[in-house]
């Protein structure tokens, strides 16, 4: 056989590894060695997850296997799977832990201050838009909000809600990408700002004339209930969440068709809403669903790991994003730096002059940011910088988000997409 007649038959562009099987056990073992390494087995990886965050890893790892034609990310099944099982799954048990009464327990100061936030995230994204518009027209051109409003999902509530507003509108994958690195830049340095402040917090309470008597109620309510209710997850804990996760899904999903073909058939106006599609029905009915049973007692799973097991499905799905990035393709936009820099510093002057107002302590402020920027993967670990037995504060001020989140994000794609012109 002629050796040049078998090299024109192979496709140069062929990825090294084309089985989905074996592309999954693949992102599964990345993962797994992110994490690892992230728990700092040695001084080293202490120091370098201290500045570079594990899920910026998650997110590029499977992006350089995509770029160097290790796997082919685009033409993988994994992605699609993962946004119509993993991400429905992950809302269900991320707002099936959401506590109400003990959210209003914690106060109307601090919930006040939260929903500053939020509102500080809805109108940064619409100052930013405006601003750049004006000095930087290029920058908000074209389908550049629908990045905005992918990135809004993630700074209401989480990379969950994050990816539902990706698959709403559409959002590019090289364009998600690109704001994926805006998210974790400008939320990391803003965390790290968080963390630095919150060794200093009783001074700056002292200087502000803070009341912060709540906080020390919060801390023995808090450590009673840790007591009474932490548990070690058996194997039919598990069981039932995982039952519960994919059984709405399942739900969901039934539903979905039939309604999306309902509102296609005789709504005229559902596709400007996108109710027609019926991946927005199964995202609305997943994250009620998950509301519903906040109010049962299958909310008690939480206490045997339901967020963690959520936190899994989660970092799955954010890998195969990762996997549809090509370096080679993602342009150098520092415009969208800028964007998020005004975005963020609305956010916090909203949230600040909030604070102010009520005469909050820097741990509500804190608290109140970072459970809309940094949603229940980090606002945890900015509250127990205060003291550990607030860090459930952030937990659930962080699942409010991922509750809300799609549905705000939503609503500001939709403001963002009548500024944009389209």
């Amino acid at each position: 056989m002629d050796p040049a007649g078998v090299v024109d038959a192979i496709d140069v562009a062929a990825p090294v590894i084309g089985s989905d099987i074996v592309v999954f056990g693949l992102i599964a073992a990345t993962l797994g060695l992110i994490f690892w390494l992230a728990s700092g087995p040695t001084p080293f990886w202490k120091k370098f997850f201290a500045w570079v965050p594990a899920l910026l890893l998650c997110y590029f790892v499977p992006a350089i296997y995509n770029t160097t034609g290790l796997i082919d990310g685009e033409g993988s099944e994994l992605y699609y799977i993962g946004s119509r099982m993993l991400l429905p799954a992950a809302l269900v048990l991320l707002t099936l832990s959401i506590d109400l009464k003990g959210i209003l327990k914690l106060g109307p100061r601090l919930l006040f201050v939260f929903c500053a936030g939020t509102l500080g995230i809805a109108l940064g994204a619409i100052v930013s838009f405006q601003l750049m518009e004006w000095v930087w027209p290029a920058a908000v051109a074209g389908d550049t909000w629908k990045g905005m409003a992918a990135l809004s999902g993630s700074w209401i509530g989480g990379g969950a809600n994050m990816v539902a507003i990706r698959e709403i509108y559409g959002t590019d994958a090289t364009l998600f990408g690109q704001f994926a690195v805006v998210d974790v830049a400008i939320a990391s340095l803003w965390m790290g700002t968080l963390l630095f402040l919150a060794n200093r917090a009783q001074q700056i309470d002292a200087r502000s004339g803070a009341d912060t008597r709540a906080i020390d109620e919060m801390k023995e309510r808090i450590s009673a209930y840790e007591a009474a209710n932490a548990r070690i997850p058996t194997l039919t804990d598990l069981m039932v969440i995982v039952g519960v996760a994919f059984g709405l899904v399942g739900l969901a999903h039934f539903v979905a068709d039939p309604a999306s073909a309902w509102f296609k058939a005789n709504a005229a106006w559902a596709s400007q809403f996108s109710l027609d599609t019926p991946f927005v029905w199964v995202i609305v009915l997943s994250t009620l669903g998950g509301l519903l049973l906040s109010f049962t007692p299958m909310r008690r799973l939480e206490n045997a790991g339901a967020s963690r097991v959520g936190t899994v499905l989660l970092y799955f799905l954010i890998a195969c994003i990762g996997m549809q990035m090509d370096f080679m393709k993602l342009a150098n936009r520092p415009e969208l730096i800028a964007i998020g820099v005004i975005w963020m510093l609305v956010h916090i002057v909203v949230l600040y002059a909030a604070a102010k107002m009520v005469r909050a302590p820097l741990f509500y402020f804190a608290v109140g940011s970072q459970g809309n920027i940094g949603a229940a993967a980090s606002a945890p670990v900015v509250a127990a910088a205060f003291h550990p037995t607030l860090a459930p504060v952030g937990v659930l001020l962080g699942t409010v988000g991922y509750a809300t989140g799609t549905v705000f994000a939503y609503g500001i794609g939709q403001v963002l997409r009548v500024m944009a012109g389209q």
